[in-house]
């Protein structure tokens, strides 16, 4: 970028100086944010790309924040967060019609997680994403059902969460040892500013949370591949009036696109009708391709 990012000094007093200074950035309006975007990549301008980033630091420290109970230093959940955070600002299409930040949660979130994976360094930890979901999703199923004893689980709640998450029994009792290690529930921990608490404070969260992000993630990265495929049967027009009605947070008007493209208002609707039908039965059409190549054998049937 062209300029430096704020850092983030070790110590409580450390974020808080950060949390006040990225507060100074200030958050764009959807046309700023879209020219801003154009000039980085059709242009390369570095200035564009860091007002990009700067104003979408807070959103980095709100994601941060959802990762407290991983026991590790806050200041660097959110360094890794902000390196997804330039990910997504390099990749970022703006003709597509969405917004930065929901484009870049995703690679915020993605990046927070790789870190937190890397840090624990589990022996023999799978890659896998039902391996990937167990580890993220382990702590806040024991809380759940009350299975805040330090050791082995018992036979029922290991059966009971293999099932709630989609593994085996033996991932889960595996798994459960190696994130329990030799701590204790009990073992007092840093969070953030101006909180402290213990281990088993961190089991049980009510807010959204990140357990499921993973999966989550690779669902809506299917449906975003999904829809972004079958907008290559619409004609240039009917992308634009779909995207503009269907796809913006901002969306146009149906007189704003009438004077756009001079045809009426009605004719407006009937494109958008129309290109909605058929963005749908695209869509509908690679969903119903998915199911059949998950089918158990459909590789063998397709190469007969």
């Amino acid at each position: 970028m062209a300029q430096t990012l704020p850092s983030i000094v070790s110590g409580e007093g450390g974020l808080t100086r950060y949390l006040e200074e990225i507060r100074r950035f200030p958050m764009l309006q959807p046309e700023e944010e879209y020219m801003l975007a154009k000039r980085y990549h059709e242009h390369g301008d570095t200035n564009a790309a860091h007002r990009l980033v700067t104003s979408h630091l807070r959103l980095v420290a709100k994601i941060a924040m959802g990762y407290r109970g991983y026991g590790l230093p806050i200041g660097e959940v959110i360094s890794e967060g902000n390196v997804g955070l330039m990910q997504a600002v390099k990749k970022f299409e703006p003709e597509r019609g969405f917004r930065l930040a929901t484009y870049a949660m995703w690679w915020i979130k993605a990046s927070i997680q790789e870190y937190i994976l890397r840090s624990w360094s589990l022996v023999k930890m799978g890659t896998t994403a039902n391996q990937k979901r167990l580890f993220f999703n382990l702590r806040k199923v024991k809380g759940k059902i009350q299975a805040l004893d330090e050791g082995d689980l018992k036979p029922d709640q290991i059966k009971e969460i293999a099932t709630r998450l989609n593994v085996s029994e033996e991932e889960v009792i595996s798994m459960n040892r190696r994130l329990s290690g030799d701590a204790s529930l009990n073992a007092p921990i840093r969070a953030t500013e101006g909180e402290s608490g213990e281990w088993q404070d961190w089991l049980v969260d009510d807010h959204e949370s990140q357990e499921d992000m993973l999966a989550e993630q690779d669902e809506l990265e299917s449906r975003r591949r999904m829809l972004e495929n079958a907008m290559d049967v619409l004609n240039e027009r009917e992308k634009r009036i779909f995207l503009a009605r269907r796809l913006s947070e901002d969306p146009l008007t149906l007189e704003e696109l009438s004077g756009e493209f001079d045809i009426s208002r009605e004719r407006v609707r009937q494109i958008e009708v129309r290109a909605f039908e058929k963005v749908q039965e695209a869509v509908q059409a690679s969903a119903r391709e998915q199911a059949r190549a998950a089918l158990p054998g459909a590789a063998e049937a397709a190469a007969m």
